[in-house]
């Protein structure tokens, strides 16, 4: 009895600091009596200046600014974003260890043999954060202009040609491989330890292409740095009004979005997800994050816990079917 008490004051907590929320009232006073009471972990699976990381310190920073407690990015990259996403799978689920998650979440669980975790069994949706299109980028001296000349020039150095993308695993080598299944495209992929790592390459012409999310590379496409030859979205991005889509470079039907997403640890409390839920789409309303997100290419997306656990189980199929249609398989 005394439990369930404790459970229902804690919700009527919960209920009352999500009102504050809707009504711009958050204050570190209201917040201090119940979670959080101490720093969080977020954890970002990837090395700083990626795509994952830029969205993990624009949002965090305002959950530390209305909460009063440090959201403390927690950078750990390696083995295709598994190595952060197994430090959150096995933590504690008392909402203060969180994970940054993006697209290799589902896709690791797929195309690896032996598996770390399990993408929907051991992890909390909270919500969808923002989708972004992939980018196939290249320094201005590479020979080719769109991804239509690229396939053509691959035919005459198969396997010659190399690119870079954010790891072993990661959705633009998902990607790329799901590509070379319907057009027989055939590249030299080196991996990394995170997006912006790949992009330094390529800015110093050390690799001349890079399959990469629009967020860490957008600004060097839009003043020339780089070359945009196609972008993985349906339709062309109105920031990248030059790049044509992958759709457009000849193959039909071809349409992938990077997404982001927070999640908890399997067994975190209800409370703790529905206040964060709150307080994180109360951040995504901001102008200011609004405003960083468009200069990101990202396209605000938040959801129900629900609706995120329910896009998680269709994008946990759909990669199972690209990887049986590649025939993919990863090492764990």
């Amino acid at each position: 009895m005394a439990a369930v008490a404790l459970r229902a004051r804690m919700f009527a907590h919960v209920f009352t600091l999500l009102s504050l929320c809707a009504a711009g009232n958050i204050t570190p006073d209201a917040l201090a009596q119940s979670y959080p009471n101490r720093p969080v972990r977020l954890v970002v699976p990837y090395a700083p200046g990626g795509g994952s990381d830029i969205t993990a310190r624009t949002v965090g920073q305002k959950l530390a600014d209305w909460t009063g407690q440090p959201f403390l990015i927690d950078n750990r990259p390696g083995a295709g974003s598994m190595i952060g996403t197994e430090i959150v799978a096995r933590a504690p689920g008392d909402g203060y260890t969180l994970i940054l998650a993006d697209m290799p979440h589902s896709i690791n669980s797929v195309a690896h043999a032996r598996p770390r975790y399990d993408a929907i069994r051991d992890f909390a949706p909270i919500t969808l954060l923002a989708t972004a299109p992939m980018m196939w980028v290249a320094h201005p001296g590479f020979p080719a202009n769109s991804l239509k000349e690229l396939l053509a020039l691959a035919k005459t150095q198969p396997g010659r040609i190399s690119f870079g993308t954010a790891g072993i695993g990661s959705a633009p080598h998902m990607t790329y491989e799901w590509l070379r299944a319907r057009t027989g495209l055939e590249l030299i992929h080196v991996p990394y330890k995170g997006g912006g790592l790949v992009m330094a390459d390529v800015l110093a012409n050390q690799i001349p292409l890079g399959f990469n999310a629009t967020p860490p590379s957008i600004a060097h496409v839009r003043e020339g740095r780089l070359k945009g030859l196609a972008i993985s979205s349906a339709q062309r991005h109105p920031l990248l009004p030059s790049v044509p889509t992958i759709i457009e470079s000849g193959v039909s039907d071809f349409s992938v979005m990077h997404w982001y997403g927070i999640l908890g640890p399997s067994g975190t409390p209800r409370e703790v997800v529905t206040l964060l839920n709150g307080l994180i789409r109360k951040a995504l309303e901001q102008p200011d994050v609004k405003e960083r997100f468009v200069q990101l290419a990202l396209d605000i997306s938040p959801s129900t816990p629900e609706e995120f656990r329910r896009m998680l189980e269709a994008d946990v199929k759909r990669w199972r079917e690209v990887v049986k249609q590649a025939a993919i398989k990863l090492d764990s």
